[in-house]
């Protein structure tokens, strides 16, 4: 997929950039982008993956409540505008999801048979579990949820986690070429966040404690 990394200022940074994550992201949104993913460059400044929005990518909540906002202040351009009307078309923009939600009762149904799984979930950081909600989201059929959290609890059970994690709460989890090859498999749109901290405005954005 087409995109850009982009340098973004950490608190009170004013070089080599003094745009912060929030300033990119509002640009983004303006034009039918989001952002994806974060990696921290040094003490100043971090590196965030912005993309062109997939067709039938999901809403977050935050999401649509910085869209409204950008409405209101005349900030909107046609390309965004052109994202916000198809999502509203197809519920998409109804149907956004909470960076609070969590996996479906089945999941902890099926975490509680078995005590491997349920013990590598406790140590699973935010990232990782944010990561087996949104895929558990995007499934269409109750076929293919049933099929997936069977394999994600046999994943953890094998001490496996779906994004490396680096955590000291978690030193048995790896992240196998065979838990690899299976998350490759999914069928899903990559999350407009993982989870969220709080920007020196205020507002949310993404926290990737798994990344380095």
């Amino acid at each position: 997929m087409p995109g850009v990394w982009l340098t973004v200022a950490k608190k009170d940074t004013q070089s080599p950039t003094s745009m912060t994550y929030a300033d990119a992201l509002d640009e983004a949104l303006c034009y039918g982008w989001i952002d994806s993913r974060m990696r921290k460059l040094d003490e100043y400044t971090n590196s965030c993956r912005f993309t062109p929005r997939a067709p039938k990518g999901l809403w977050s909540k935050r999401n649509v409540g910085y869209i409204e906002r950008l409405q209101r202040e005349g900030r909107m351009q046609p390309a965004g505008l052109a994202q916000v009307e198809a999502a509203k078309a197809d519920g998409r923009w109804g149907a956004a999801y909470s960076a609070q939600a969590e996996p479906p009762a089945e999941f902890f149904e099926a975490l509680k048979q078995n005590v491997k799984a349920q013990t590598m979930w406790d140590e699973l950081n935010k990232g990782n579990k944010w990561h087996i909600y949104f895929t558990l989201l995007n499934l269409k059929t109750e076929a293919g949820k049933e099929k997936r959290i069977r394999g994600f609890v046999e994943m953890l059970a094998r001490g496996e986690t779906p994004i490396p994690q680096k955590n000291a709460a978690a030193k048995t989890a790896t992240t196998t070429k065979r838990a690899a090859s299976e998350m490759a498999s999914l069928d899903q749109v990559v999350p407009e966040q993982v989870l969220s901290r709080k920007t020196r405005s205020g507002r949310n954005a993404p926290s990737y404690s798994d990344r380095g």
